[in-house]
């Protein structure tokens, strides 16, 4: 039995802290992000993580930084055996991680050494992988550069969005979880692991608001990957770039990739036939099954089409500026120079 201070924040950690606190190890406390504070100076609720530490009355810390000598003080009083971190949203640093006999392990929502960083499910789906999984590493200061200690595949559905994957890759952790804590109970502070291959490393960073800006000059497939990664955000949006008005931003709310040709240009409406708002991309069409034009309700694409007499040929594109080389999307190991 280990002792264990827990650090996680968001939903993808939630099935791994409950079954620690139904283990035979001692759970001690759970470190977590600070509270947030939402639009009018109002407190957002408690983070999932938090909610369910409170359920079982277990103590609660969210230090702003894990790596301050006030964070140590709070952690040298635990005297834990092990750190188990995952959608925590802090790096530690090697002081930190000495803190605990055993260091600490982290879940990651990747095949690591693919997609280290903030938002690895998503840009697994937005690249097309065809496969992912979770990955349990010993922690170094590195971030998610330690030695790995379990890992469980997955493949990608290819109607499946960000949402629904990391629920199914938060439950899929939970035992790689149990297994590395038992080699660490077995072997000490140096469990057997692999060690990354620095080669095949890629990043996935946090995202961005402009991220959900609609590409229509790539292929109907890039586009619908595109759309399923980024719910619930940024989601992806586009805009209608009309003759004599302001371009008017729709968000898009459910699309259908469609492998007809179209005979006009990417971002083109190529048909309206039947209430379908059909747009031309690089190779094959997106039906636009559900809008929401800024500032109103969400419609159907027929309503759409009706209450604002859009036809074949109006052009959607980018309005808003984007930022720089660096809000590029990461490269799948397959494409990169």
């Amino acid at each position: 039995m280990l002792r264990i201070v827990m650090m996680g924040t968001g939903p993808f950690a939630v099935p791994t802290f409950r079954r620690l606190l139904a283990s035979d190890h001692e759970v001690l406390a759970l470190l977590t992000q600070p509270p947030r504070i939402l639009r009018g100076n109002r407190q957002a609720p408690p983070s999932p993580m938090r909610a369910v530490a409170e359920e079982v009355n277990l103590p609660v810390h969210w230090p702003e930084s894990v790596n301050t000598p006030e964070a140590h003080e709070i952690l040298r009083t635990y005297a834990a055996d092990l750190f188990v971190v995952c959608d925590y949203g802090q790096i530690l640093s090697a002081d930190s991680l000495m803190l605990a006999k055993l260091g600490g392990i982290n879940l990651h929502g990747s095949l690591l050494p693919k997609y280290r960083g903030a938002a690895p499910v998503n840009w697994a789906m937005y690249n097309g992988d065809p496969e992912t999984g979770v990955t349990v590493i010993h922690m170094t200061p590195k971030l998610d550069g330690g030695p790995i200690l379990a890992v469980a595949k997955t493949a990608i559905d290819p109607d499946e969005d960000a949402v629904h994957l990391e629920e199914r890759l938060s439950q899929m952790g939970v035992e790689p979880v149990m297994d590395s804590i038992a080699l660490l109970e077995q072997h000490g502070a140096n469990p057997p692991g692999d060690l990354q291959d620095p080669a095949l490393v890629t990043k996935a960073r946090r995202l961005r608001k402009e991220d959900g800006d609609l590409p229509w000059a790539r292929t109907a497939a890039e586009i619908y990957n595109q759309h399923r990664a980024f719910q619930p955000w940024p989601g992806t949006y586009t805009h209608w770039l009309r003759d004599g008005a302001e371009p008017l931003r729709l968000i898009v709310k459910r699309m259908t990739p469609l492998a007809s040709v179209a005979r006009c240009a990417p971002g083109q409406v190529s048909s309206t036939d039947d209430g379908r708002l059909v747009v031309a991309t690089a190779s094959g069409q997106i039906s636009l099954d559900e809008i929401q034009p800024a500032g109103k309700r969400v419609m159907q694409a027929a309503e759409f089409l009706n209450g604002y007499g859009m036809r074949p040929g109006a052009t959607f594109g980018s309005f808003e500026p984007i930022s720089g080389d660096d809000s590029a999307p990461p490269a799948s190991p397959g494409s990169r120079a």
